[in-house]
This record gives structure tokens, sequence and C-alpha cells, in this order.
């Protein structure tokens, strides 16, 4: 009886190890010049990592030439970024992920941005980074893309503002 236990316990540990594998590792939001506007980070690393991880990232996406994809190899996961203006929106996932799916989040989550802050600029980001961590977490959560509605996600944070 212990030994069907063990199993169906290590079968689920090796489940739970490859789901977790499938899941944004982090979202930065970065200006032309390099500086972080947003990161959002769904895996622990140290303060050092971070800033080197933002460094890296940065100098591979506004150095690559507007002509090739937006996708790049980042170490041993793959980076989707796109430029809107003057800010990069960049996303690391695993190696496998579609990148065509992770575009249109991140495009979705600019359209929710643009409704809540009428065309939105990097300004708006500095001075309202709390409303845009919480429109970030309304379709984000630990890393899983949990909401696609556009129309569901701006009646949440709709309710949200009725509530403040």
């Amino acid at each position: 009886m212990n030994k069907t236990f063990d199993f169906d316990l290590a079968w689920i540990e090796d489940l739970l190890s490859v789901v977790a594998q499938k899941l944004i590792r982090f979202i930065l939001l970065q200006n032309r010049q390099g500086k972080t506007r947003l990161a959002k980070y769904y895996i622990p690393l140290e303060e050092s990592e971070k800033h080197r991880v933002e460094y890296e990232v940065h100098r591979l996406v506004v150095n690559r030439d507007p002509k090739f994809t937006n996708f790049v190899e980042f170490r041993t996961h793959k980076v989707i970024y796109r430029r809107y203006a003057g800010l990069f929106f960049s996303m690391c996932v695993d190696i496998t992920d579609n990148e065509l799916a992770y575009l249109e989040c991140i495009h979705l989550f600019v359209e929710i941005l643009d409704h809540f802050f009428s065309n939105v600029c990097e300004l708006d980001l500095v001075f309202n980074f709390h409303k845009v961590y919480l429109i970030l977490d309304e379709f984000i959560l630990a890393g899983e893309l949990q909401e696609t509605s556009k129309r569901a996600i701006i009646e949440r944070m709709g309710e949200l503002e009725k509530q403040e």
C-alpha cells in the first residue's frame, strides 16, 4: 500500500515539475536607454541576478534589427518582445512555448494599458505603477496566462476601481 502511494506521489511530482517549466519566467518593460519601468519575476532570483537579466535582455532586444523576428534565445529559454514607441515589452518563456501566443499576450497588455491611460506612455507607467501591476495581475497569475478576454479584464478593473 505504501509503495502505491510513493509511486503516485512521484508521478505527481514529475507532473508538477513539467508544468512548472511551462510558465512565464519574467516580464520586463524597458525604455530604449535600458531603464526598467516594470519588472515582474515569477521565479525566484537574487537581486544581483535580476539586474544582470535586465541588462542582458535589454542588450538583446535593443540592438536587434527590426526586420528580424521578435523571438530570441536567452540562456536556456526564449525572450519574446515587442517595441511600442520607446518601450520594449519582453517576456521570458520556455524554449518550446508558442511565440505567437505570447506576442498576443503582450499586445493585449498594451491594449488594456491604452484603455486605462488613453494612449499609454512611459510616464503613465512610472506614476501609476501600482495600477499597471494590478492590470498585469488580472491576466497573468503565478507566471501563467489566466484571462485572455480584454472585455473581462476591463470589467474586473472597473469593479476594482469602484471599490477604491
